[in-house]
């Protein structure tokens, strides 16, 4: 998935804040008498003269400090601005001076929501959608954004019942269904996803989002033929789609299909050219089919973009001391146990290595570790996915970091 996972996340959150942002400017009604300015702060705000309007509303606020409404425009002038922790402060001030101020505590909630204080913008959010009928567009914009700020934070679980909400008063929805099937899938709840993706493939019978969902979905339930073919459809769905390749190859990989899973990581790598982990189950398969010398300079190019790929370290290592070049091989494996003390083929190719070097005692320490560890399971496809999205979404915040830094 690399980064495209996160911009997909970004572009969700997007369509939650158009749905709900147009609420911010039925807000600030005024609550206090008309005072000497007020109409010309309005007229200068609603001709998009933001710094006009600011220097109005500032004016009639030092003649009237205790003013609710010239602070709720205040903040109102900031959000459009995007200045939402300076909106947030003026619109706690509003809500300590009038706290009856209509529409002043969902204006509170998107600033928060947009400022990134995900936390504090449920807790606006929630009293405002129990007050509101079931059914009306005002509790679905809020049960959208409860959802996607329960989403923001990592809370899936939470999430999950205001999106079911979402997706039921909008059938036709289709990035929503998304979103529940992805907070499905990471807080475990495996049917769920699959009952999702029946769904999705109601409004779309080629979503290779979809399928690879469902197939991460039956992977973690022990259903390795079914992922297979879920990720099949996937690719015949869309051969482009971020890690279709990968997660097709993994799953091949995985048991023991070398020659087609190395056909898709192949596939990945023309999609993504600098797919670090697909090139190292490339080598992977190239060792195991015999090809070394196809697998060292994929597996060099890997360990070039990431240093601390294990199975990466792993394979070079095996071919090294396949070569003869033992000393290589021994600070591979050794940096391969740094990263990962409990594999256990890690501390069994230690041990032949020490073994081969005449190194008995070392020898014998690793084979007494790989008596006391059991061979790990294969990641699940899930597990593999997510690691990779995660080493992309380093890479991406790495290559910004050098980005600014050269300008």
């Amino acid at each position: 998935m690399q980064s495209e996972v996160a911009v997909k996340r970004a572009t969700l959150l997007s369509v939650a804040l158009v749905a709900a942002y147009a609420a911010l400017h039925s807000a600030a009604q005024t609550a206090n008498p008309a005072t000497h300015g007020r109409d010309a702060a309005i007229a200068l705000e609603q001709q998009g003269d933001n710094a006009g309007a600011e220097a109005a509303w500032r004016a009639l606020l030092q003649a009237h400090p205790s003013s609710a409404e010239a602070c709720a425009h205040l903040g109102l002038l900031e959000a459009r601005q995007e200045h939402y922790s300076e909106a947030v402060t003026l619109y706690r001030k509003a809500l300590a001076l009038n706290p009856a101020m209509p529409g002043l505590r969902l204006n509170l909630g998107l600033s928060l929501f947009k400022s990134g204080a995900l936390r504090a913008a449920i807790d606006a959010f929630v009293p405002l959608l129990k007050a509101e009928p079931a059914a009306s567009p005002e509790a679905q914009r809020l049960n959208t954004l409860v959802a996607m700020a329960h989403y923001g934070l990592g809370e899936y679980a939470a999430a999950i019942p205001y999106l079911r909400k979402v997706t039921a008063s909008d059938p036709q929805n289709l990035p929503y269904r998304l979103v529940l099937a992805h907070s499905c899938l990471w807080s475990k709840q495996y049917p769920c996803v699959l009952d999702v993706y029946r769904q999705i493939l109601t409004l779309n019978a080629e979503s290779a989002e979809a399928d690879m969902l469902a197939g991460e979905a039956l992977d973690e339930m022990q259903d390795k033929a079914g992922a297979t073919e879920q990720f099949r459809a996937a690719v015949k769905a869309n051969p482009r789609e971020p890690d279709v390749h990968f997660g097709l190859g993994y799953l091949l990989w995985a048991q023991n299909q070398f020659d087609e899973a190395a056909q898709e990581f192949q596939a990945e790598l023309s999609n993504s050219p600098d797919h670090a982990e697909a090139m190292t189950f490339l080598a992977d398969c190239e060792i195991q089919l015999s090809r070394p010398e196809d697998a060292r300079p994929l597996l060099q190019k890997a360990l070039g973009i990431d240093p601390k790929l294990e199975r990466a370290l792993l394979d070079m290592g095996i071919l090294d001391a396949q070569a003869g070049r033992k000393e290589e091989a021994l600070r591979e494996f050794k940096t391969a146990e740094q990263l990962v003390p409990t594999d256990v083929n890690v501390h069994w190719r230690l041990a032949r290595l020490y073994q081969s070097m005449g190194k008995k005692a070392e020898a014998q320490a690793e084979f007494d570790k790989t008596s006391s560890l059991h061979k790990a399971a294969n990641d699940t496809i899930f597990e593999k996915l997510h690691e990779a999205q995660a080493k992309g979404k380093a890479e991406a915040s790495a290559d910004g970091s050098r980005q600014k830094q050269s300008q």
